[in-house]
């Protein structure tokens, strides 16, 4: 028996001796409850046998009489108990003495032979009374060591790994010892005070019926009514099952925080791998750039120096979107992103998203009617929302990049489409997916952001951001947003 646990007995033991007197006065009311009931019966019994066989006496012998009053203290016996059936026995052969031995109506015996059979009476009806207490003892002990049997059954193949579960074992409990409540209490390591871990019930009035220590942390309190002593089994293994229970739930916690940690030491790790590739690319252009026009040995042309500028200019660009998309995504990951909605005119924010594309917008044909109905946005995000859309078309789609509008009764659509490769129809969710590139591939360059940012801007102003395919191949961004 390990130090917890010897603890927890002595302590149990010492609350089950504090509470003997209120115990042992609980069973002996039981005991005088059952003895009134078997009095009541014989007291009503006898005295309606003996009437009944009085006007009937002449029909049986007194044999069978006998055997009818030995029924009946059985009756008594297992009704009221061992000491009322031989205080009826007694009273029965008084009753057939007086009423059925000759001399009748006096207590003279004139035969010896029923003077013995008197005696042998009283004599089995207290040894078979005995041998039914004794049997019904036997039965009730069975049927307690069953039901604690039944018990620790169920505590033992218990499912104690859910959240939930050491509440239930706490119920159990509360319900199979009657408890007002039921608590299990642990121990702030660092203050030293003691909480509530979980409860079941609620009082503070009742008296303390048991306080088991299972570790030195934690520990099982009752209260509400009085313990018998063999109740210290089942107790000790509902403490058991709610320290499993509580250890569970321990363990499924730090399962969480380490998912969770590992989740963002993964996230940390493709952002480095992504960033790590996709910042040295332009930088390196613009090292090489900036370096070529600071050589002096070397007399370069003015088209030579506006294409090395122009090359400054496009890493700085890319640089400055890559940057703005890391900024974006952290704001939505926090959930700090402000959104400032109001009615905006489609036409205008297209417009002026093909223009921040930059060189690439000459790829772009733009299909935006002028008279579409406003929508409710947030002009500056669904920019950026644009531009980000517009940027991956390009890059990706290898081709001209249309933009189309259309409006209906609630919202307003509007779908970026390429002629590229595409991508299969089970890949599409992936690509709103933070530091996702397709096949794993960066083809061209990004670190995965720009979908992702854009459906989380879009998601904000109340609006849905789909990948489709589109007609004679290649990919097309379905953008839905609703009318002002």
């Amino acid at each position: 028996m390990s130090i917890s646990a010897r603890l927890s007995y002595v302590r149990a033991e010492d609350l089950l001796d504090e509470e003997a007197p209120r115990v042992r006065a609980r069973r002996l009311a039981l005991s005088s409850g059952r003895g009134l009931a078997g009095l009541a019966l014989a007291l009503f019994g006898l005295p309606l046998l003996t009437l009944l066989l009085d006007h009937t006496g002449s029909s049986l012998s007194l044999e069978g009489q006998v055997l009818l009053y030995l029924l009946a203290v059985l009756v008594v016996a297992v009704v009221g108990g061992v000491v009322v059936a031989v205080l009826t026995a007694v009273a029965a052969a008084l009753l057939i003495n007086y009423f059925f031995v000759t001399p009748v109506h006096t207590f003279d015996v004139a035969r010896g032979d029923q003077a013995v059979a008197l005696v042998v009476f009283v004599a089995v009806a207290t040894t078979v009374s005995v041998a039914l207490e004794l049997a019904a003892r036997r039965a009730r002990a069975a049927a307690q060591a069953q039901e604690q049997a039944d018990t620790l059954s169920t505590l033992a193949g218990a499912d104690l790994e859910e959240s939930e579960s050491l509440r239930d074992i706490l119920n159990r409990a509360r319900a199979t010892f009657g408890m007002e409540s039921v608590v299990l209490r642990g121990r702030d390591r660092g203050s030293g005070d003691w909480h509530d871990v979980e409860r079941a019930g609620w009082s503070s009035e009742a008296p303390l019926r048991f306080d088991i220590p299972i570790t030195r942390d934690l520990r099982l309190i009752g209260r509400g009514p009085a313990l018998f002593a063999e109740d210290q089994r089942v107790l000790h293994a509902y403490a058991a099952a709610a320290q499993t229970a509580y250890d569970g739930r321990r363990l499924s916690e730090q399962a969480r925080e380490a998912e969770g940690l590992a989740a963002v030491d993964r996230q940390r790790t493709a952002l480095l791998a992504a960033v790590g590739h996709d910042l040295r690319t332009p930088l390196a252009g613009i090292k090489a750039a900036a370096t070529t026009l600071q050589q002096t040995d070397v007399d370069w042309s003015a088209a030579d120096r506006a294409d090395l500028l122009a090359t400054i200019d496009a890493s700085v660009d890319r640089l400055d979107g890559i940057v703005g998309n890391l900024l974006d995504a952290s704001r939505l990951e926090a959930g700090a992103l402000s959104v400032h909605s109001e009615p905006v005119a489609l036409d205008e924010v297209v417009a002026a998203a093909v223009l921040a594309v930059g060189a690439a917008s000459a790829a772009i044909s733009v299909h935006v009617p002028e008279d579409l109905p406003l929508v409710q946005a947030d002009s500056g995000l669904l920019e950026r929302v644009l531009v980000n859309l517009l940027d991956n078309a390009v890059r990706h789609g290898g081709g001209p990049v249309e933009v189309q509008a259309t409006a209906g009764a609630e919202s307003a659509k509007l779908a970026i489409v390429d002629h590229g490769p595409g991508v299969a129809p089970e890949h599409r969710e992936a690509l709103f997916t933070p530091f996702q590139h397709l096949d794993d591939r960066t083809s061209g360059g990004g670190i995965g952001l720009g979908l992702a940012v854009a459906r989380g801007f879009t998601e904000a102003m109340g609006g849905a951001l789909v990948a489709d395919g589109s007609s004679g191949g290649g990919l097309t961004m379905r953008l839905r947003l609703p009318l002002a």
